[in-house]
């Protein structure tokens, strides 16, 4: 008895993988018809795909990118017709046909019994591959353009662009295209790794930005921001080490693009690491002494250090600190005359100044040193004046970087037309 059911149970076996193999032969027939019903074939290939008799046979991939082939194809020539025809389905069909490939080409290249490899599906796909690659491009532009039309699917689009890109660059570093060397001949891969990553960025994908960005470096146009996309995705992902690493290489790399230094600067002064950012602001000022950035970086740090060594009481030094920061600040202005953030911060360190002068000089009105003092407190407000006004002229919808320092200067010269006008703006 136990004989004839294990007999039943073979039978049925053999049986159900025959079907499977059917469905891939008839999934190709039909996709070969001169009206292919589509959604047929891609039924039975599906089934075909997940079953465990026929996913691991690299003719059953095989079929299943001829099948989208063969839709991108019909769907061209509805277009070549000027019939209806679904733009988006051939795209997509074409990226489908990639990834079928793909898989067909790494079970292909399993050796057999022998240890011989007979792969005799490389030439032929990689040779559709290779046709259809540029619309690869297409659908990404096509998605990437979506998100920016639609917030709402944003995410979603972005995800289908970056898979487009990411899918050219893909072939390119692929065995079946080996031959064509297209990582050193395809010179619009370092812009397609750029759009990539600003996908990849927009859903904070950095394992894709980890994997795209390299493909820009050293490219003339994109490689600083391959190296931004790097950097940005280091730190987002918490390993501070590396993220400072990677500035710092890109500061020796791309010296004249500001990312690279001002975040680094950024993190030595909030680190309080005040010697290796003026080292590093040094040293780029040694290379390019005239640069309006490196001479405002100066300033900005004194005008940092000004901070902490006020709370750990060294007036003297503070006031040092502020001297320096006006210096620089005002070198920074006379290279670059429309730096507004310089004519900023110049106002604020007059401002500063104030401050800490009235916190010393004397309140008392029949003080015969009032008026005098008083005088003295005003003119710093008369120097943050015309800076302050100077940065709201060079950047006016940038009210950050004047409006309160606009109301402090006003109310402390009393200046009551000027005063109420940015009083209203603040309360707006």
């Amino acid at each position: 008895m136990k004989r004839v059911l294990f007999s039943v149970v073979l039978l049925l076996t053999a049986s159900f993988t025959f079907a499977q193999i059917k469905n891939v032969k008839e999934a190709k027939a039909i996709a070969n018809e001169v009206k292919p019903d589509f959604a047929k074939a891609e039924q039975l290939i599906n089934e075909a795909l997940v079953n465990p008799e026929t996913k691991d046979d690299a003719n059953t991939w095989d079929v299943a990118g001829f099948i989208q082939k063969r839709r991108s194809e019909k769907e061209m020539e509805n277009a070549y017709l000027q019939k209806p025809y679904d733009t988006l389905q051939v795209y997509n069909s074409i990226l489908n046909m990639c990834k079928y490939y793909f898989k067909c080409d790494e079970l292909a290249q399993v050796p057999n019994e022998k240890g011989k490899i007979k792969n005799k599906y490389r030439k032929p796909n990689a040779a559709s591959i290779l046709a259809e690659r540029g619309n690869l491009i297409n659908g990404g532009i096509e998605y990437y353009n979506r998100a920016l039309g639609d917030e709402a699917k944003a995410d979603e689009y972005n995800k289908k662009a970056l898979e487009f890109f990411g899918s050219y660059i893909d072939v390119a570093a692929h065995p079946m295209l080996e031959k064509e060397n297209l990582l050193a001949t395809d010179t619009v891969i370092p812009e397609i790794s750029y759009f990539a990553c600003i996908a990849a960025l927009s859903i904070n994908d950095n394992a894709s930005i980890a994997k795209y960005a390299p493909y820009a470096q050293g490219n003339a146009k994109y490689g600083q921001y391959a190296m931004e996309f790097i950097c940005t995705a280091l730190k987002a992902e918490g390993d501070t080490a590396k993220w400072v690493a990677s500035l710092q290489e890109g500061v020796e790399k791309y010296p004249d693009y500001p990312f690279f230094f001002g975040n680094l600067i950024d993190y030595y002064s909030g680190n309080n690491k005040y010697d290796e950012a003026m080292q590093y602001a040094d040293n780029m000022l040694a290379k390019d002494p005239q640069n309006a950035l490196y001479l405002y970086v100066k300033g900005y740090l004194y005008n940092n250090m000004y901070t902490n060594l006020k709370d750990a009481n060294k007036p003297e030094e503070a006031a040092d600190a502020l001297n320096k920061a006006i210096e620089f600040y005002q070198k920074a202005i006379e290279v670059d005359p429309n730096y507004a953030e310089a004519y900023s911060n110049l106002g604020l360190v007059y401002c500063l100044q104030a401050q800490d002068f009235s916190a010393t000089a004397t309140t008392d009105v029949n003080d015969p040193k009032y008026q005098e003092e008083l005088k003295t407190l005003k003119s710093f407000y008369a120097k943050a004046k015309p800076a302050y006004e100077k940065a709201r002229e060079l950047k006016p919808e940038s009210r950050n970087l004047w409006l309160n320092g606009l109301y402090r200067v006003y109310y402390n010269l009393d200046m009551g037309p000027e005063f109420e006008e940015i009083e209203k703006l603040m309360n707006n």
